[in-house]
């Protein structure tokens, strides 16, 4: 089966290129980078001929409002009518845990744009909302940071693996549609101050977490449900003690 990962060169889209091959599927990896632009057209006619499923997992060069809801929409516009007609069956997207909760941002609004128009065309589709990865958390730690205190509130997360997303993402290709939009989230939940608090610790870093319930997470204000996964999540394997272990042994 050929399968068209849009985003292929970025950290998600590097590990599912990787997931499906070695899983005996013909993959081609598009970005702008190798060839392949959905926002200017270039490359995806010829990319999509013969594919059975795309898979998109691509990122806004730029959060700012205008500019990343432009991404969203007239990327997702594009690459639907695209493959409507090269025959695409299935339609897979990476979307953001809690982004229908936290349209106070407008890069969320952008995703639940992006979001809908997946949902209004006629490819079956299967959007695969995950929560904060692992490997975000020390951007997390510096968007908080003043000197050296980092700011954070007691919100609940309950953030996965970027490789655990990765692996949710294949299968969710290799599955048949549901047209419908399914939670993926780490295998146990955390607070955010205390997240931010043990990766610190574990990679030497001297800053100070101080817990602030008027703290904000890039500019929004959470609450417990804000970034936790729904009823039955798919959870990944991958504890975040073990990541941090293995990801801070050479520091």
């Amino acid at each position: 089966m050929k399968i068209v990962v849009i985003g292929g060169s970025g950290l998600i889209g590097k590990k599912v290129v990787m997931n499906l091959r070695q899983r005996g599927h013909e993959v081609l990896a598009a970005s702008p980078s190798l060839g392949v632009n959905t926002v200017t057209g270039e490359g995806l006619a010829p990319a999509l001929d013969g594919a059975q499923v795309v898979v998109d997992v691509a990122n806004a060069p730029s959060w700012e409002d205008n500019a990343v809801l432009e991404f969203f929409e007239t990327s997702s516009r594009n690459l639907m009518a695209a493959e409507a007609d090269a025959g695409v069956s299935h339609h897979v997207a990476l979307s953001v845990v809690g982004t229908d909760r936290l349209l106070a941002s407008g890069y969320f609004r952008a995703k639940l744009a992006q979001e809908k128009q997946i949902k209004t065309s006629a490819i079956p589709y299967t959007i695969v909302r995950a929560t904060q990865f692992f490997e975000f958390v020390g951007g997390i730690a510096q968007s908080a940071t003043e000197g050296q205190v980092v700011r954070l509130p007691a919100a609940l997360m309950q953030p996965i693996a970027a490789d655990d997303v990765a692996i949710g993402v294949a299968e969710a290709s290799l599955a048949e549609p549901l047209n419908d939009t399914v939670d993926l989230a780490g295998p146990e939940p955390i607070r955010q101050d205390e997240l931010v608090r043990r990766y610190l610790d574990a990679i030497g870093d001297a800053r100070t977490v101080v817990t602030d319930s008027k703290a904000l997470y890039f500019g929004i204000t959470l609450d417990d449900q804000s970034l936790t996964p729904g009823d039955n999540p798919r959870l990944g394997s991958t504890r975040f003690a073990d990541w941090v272990a293995q990801n801070t042994v050479d520091r």
